[in-house]
């Protein structure tokens, strides 16, 4: 099958394309390194050393014998979208092309449309291409389950069927975004439904919950292969925040009571879900959503996790509270449904198997990287204001 990955460069990007051209798929990633920017931008950098993406290209060509073709540019351009879908002709998209942070979306109001004007004209462009050029092929779309919010009933996976004045039908359900990043999901997803319907594409939203880990079973192959592991609060993760931080003897930064309860999965089952839903492609016209994570957990509930994981390795993990410098509610209902990729084969990886050997332990090597600056939150939701750090409110010492 010809798979087109855009984002390859990525976290998920990168460890796809090796996982399809492992398994004999003629692979094809595009990427414009706005995600290195980015980190230039923001004084950051990943924990792991990444080598630019042609090296990986080459290394991984020498080891495997397989080649990674690569188109370098950016999805805003719609003349260098259409010559990529012109010549690759691709069969799959596996669409991770986008700006993906909450907290750099609400910086300011550049910030703002920036995420907006990248990630959705962007989407828009793949979706006109698939029309003209490839429109046969299959969207594998990375969505989110911040799409939904935190709702006060059980999450479908994507619709919902409804009774309104003695009427009933199946409806999208209802989205509730956090941020200004998240609302430009719920905008991909529009437009990738109303494409489905109108021009008979075929599409599989996958609304992901957060991704952990390095290892993937190519990235282990060598580590000028390794995958990002970003901690910062643009675009670090919770869990990989804390990883960091108790390491470096940083007290947990967990964001008000730490009641936010969301989806998790390791990086190996996002492979896992991505090639399912490739190789069970949606029908024509079909605009199909799955949850895509396999188990949830509130941020207090990861603090503790990590905080036991340092004591098995004899470091003493302190939590702290801080003032909260989003606006959502901290403790509330959540129960998401995520049935359909278990359905197609779905053999979970779980955080208690994973903590220590792929998180902590990587991030113990890599640790004269840290940038402690980078680890404790500024971006405000209601301000914008980067001066002023959050204040630590309350602390648990390390049991």
């Amino acid at each position: 099958m010809r798979i087109l990955i855009l984002g390859g460069d990525g976290y998920l990007g990168w460890a796809t394309a090796m996982h399809f051209s492992k398994r004999g798929h003629e692979v094809a990633v595009v990427d414009n390194f706005l995600r290195r920017r980015l980190h230039m931008e923001r004084g950051t950098d990943s924990l792991t050393p990444i080598h630019s993406l042609q090296e990986r290209v080459r290394v991984w060509g020498e080891l495997t014998g397989k080649h990674i073709a690569t188109y370098i540019g950016d999805l805003q351009n719609w003349q260098f979208v259409e010559h990529v879908f012109k010549e690759f002709r691709p069969e799959t998209i596996v669409h991770y092309g986008q700006i993906p942070s909450a907290p750099y979306s609400m910086i300011d109001v550049h910030h703002a449309v920036f995420t907006h004007q990248n990630n959705v004209i962007g989407n828009l462009h793949v979706l006109f291409a698939m029309r003209d050029y490839a429109p046969e092929s299959h969207l594998v779309k990375l969505g989110t389950m911040g799409e939904y919010g935190t709702p006060n009933i059980d999450i479908e996976e994507g619709y919902l069927e409804i009774e309104h004045k003695g009427r009933k039908d199946r409806l999208p359900f209802p989205k509730i975004p956090g941020s200004m990043y998240h609302l430009t999901k719920v905008h991909d997803s529009h437009n990738i439904h109303f494409t489905c319907r109108i021009w008979g594409l075929r599409a599989t939203d996958l609304n992901q919950g957060v991704v952990y880990g390095i290892a993937t079973d190519e990235s282990e192959m060598d580590d000028r292969l390794i995958n990002r592991f970003d901690y910062d609060e643009s675009f670090g993760t919770a869990l990989n925040r804390f990883c960091v931080q108790a390491v470096m003897g940083i007290p947990l930064t967990v964001y008000g009571k730490g009641g936010q309860t969301r989806g998790y999965l390791n990086i190996r089952d996002t492979l896992q879900c991505v090639e399912l839903a490739t190789l069970n492609p949606a029908a024509k016209g079909e605009f199909r959503v799955f949850n895509q994570f396999t188990e949830q957990f509130s941020v207090r509930e990861l603090a503790l996790k990590v905080q036991e994981a340092g004591r098995q390795l004899g470091i003493s993990v302190e939590v702290a509270h801080y003032e909260n410098p989003r606006v959502e509610m901290e403790e509330h209902y959540y129960n998401a449904q995520h049935t359909k990729l278990l359905e197609l084969g779905l053999k979970p990886h779980f955080l208690s198997e994973e903590l220590v050997e792929s998180v902590i332990n990587r991030v113990n090597q890599f640790k004269d990287r840290v940038i402690p600056d980078a680890v404790v939150p500024r971006i405000r939701w209601k301000t914008g204001d980067q001066e002023k750090k959050v204040e630590i409110v309350q602390r648990e010492p390390g049991k």
